[in-house]
């Protein structure tokens, strides 16, 4: 799978551009507030329906219009796919795959599979349980259909429960609608715990060897998923918890609060010990791009093919080992990178296939 083409009209600082990719490696640059990053963002949304800044689509469309528009042409196994993409201030956005309405934004994740990567990624390490579990539900939102379907409605759920929760002093007789929504909790959290498991399982196979290169052998790494409820004592659990939920006015109890651990244990160490409370800056940020790097084989494992890979500004940010590794691992995956300057690390290290200059919402090929 490669992204052809990008279409914007009236998209964050962007009038009217169109973009042609190379299925290689793609540089965006430019100095910073150019809109380097709306470019990747834009991308994102084509392929999530969501911005990956968590901003409203009245937000990311251009100052002073009242709608925007995305087109994205794929590529995949020899045939073109178009995806459009209406953005409106005040409706829900409409999706259309080569001219055909789709009725669900759900209906389009899986079709562009892409690995975002930030600056901000190297801290999902030490921030708190809520970055981590937009992680792995983004990662497995792309790649399992029946679990973005159990996730969205189990959302859904745990709000009208709050609210039911909020309102049940003025209105008693709703408690009975709580014992409706706990079955349903029950089915849909059921479905997120054991996906969430099985796809630890899974990381931990592909993160392990991939820090080790990343550390130089000296450090092994191994997450572990920290469920808020385990998946026999969850319908239970929910059930004993409804006292505590009407005094909090919250649903205590489930998925919505999972996290999960990373342990370092140095080569020939008896204890390991959890970054995100002990581990150095340093290992939290290796941990988070071993972390990275294995969304990339997760995908290529799941879908037979290459995710497409967003890098934004984040190579300043790594030392030169780990430079040296992400760029290996790259591959024959199509990459399009933002930077602020052609720098001679760029120029040495990268076989640039095609170079694009960013400057004030205009993108000017350069090759």
């Amino acid at each position: 799978m490669i992204i052809k083409s990008l279409e914007l009209a009236d998209f964050r600082n962007y009038e009217n551009i169109n973009i042609n990719f190379s299925s290689g490696t793609n540089i965006l640059y430019g100095d910073n507030a150019q809109g380097k990053t709306n470019i990747l963002e834009a991308i994102f949304v084509s392929a999530t329906t969501k911005s990956h800044k968590g901003s409203k689509d009245k937000e990311i469309i251009r100052f002073g219009k009242e709608e925007a528009h995305i087109r994205t042409i794929l590529e995949k196994d020899n045939a073109e796919y178009r995806v459009d993409m209406h953005l409106r201030k005040n409706k829900s956005k409409g999706i259309a795959i080569d001219g055909q309405k789709i009725k669900r934004a759900s209906d389009l994740i899986g079709r562009l599979n892409v690995v975002f990567f930030s600056p901000e990624d190297l801290s999902i390490i030490k921030n708190g349980p809520s970055e981590r579990r937009r992680f792995m539900d983004m990662e497995l939102c792309q790649l399992d259909q029946i679990y973005l379907n159990s996730l969205s409605k189990y959302n859904k759920l745990v709000i009208e429960r709050n609210k039911i929760l909020k309102d049940l002093f003025e209105h008693p007789e709703n408690s009975v609608l709580l014992d409706v929504q706990d079955k349903q909790l029950f089915e849909y959290g059921s479905v997120i715990i054991k996906t969430r498991e099985k796809f630890i399982k899974d990381l931990n196979e592909i993160i392990r060897p991939i820090h080790e290169k990343l550390t130089g052998e000296k450090e092994t790494l191994s997450v572990f998923y920290e469920p808020n409820v385990k998946l026999e004592e969850f319908e239970d659990k929910l059930r004993q918890a409804r006292k505590k939920d009407t005094y909090t006015k919250q649903t205590t109890v489930g998925p919505h609060k999972d996290d999960f651990s990373f342990m370092i244990k140095k080569i020939n160490a008896d204890d390991a010990i959890d970054i995100r409370k002990f581990g150095s800056q340093g290992q939290q940020r290796t941990a988070s791009l071993s972390l990275k790097l294995s969304e990339i084989e997760i995908v290529k494992r799941a879908k037979k093919e290459n995710p497409v890979l967003l890098l934004d500004d984040v190579l300043s940010e790594l030392d030169s080992n780990r430079q040296n590794y992400l760029l290996n691992t790259i591959g024959n995956i199509q990459t399009i990178i933002t930077c602020t300057g052609l720098d001679e690390f760029v120029n040495n290290r990268f076989e640039i296939d095609k170079l694009f200059k960013v400057t004030d919402g205009t993108v000017s090929s350069e090759n």
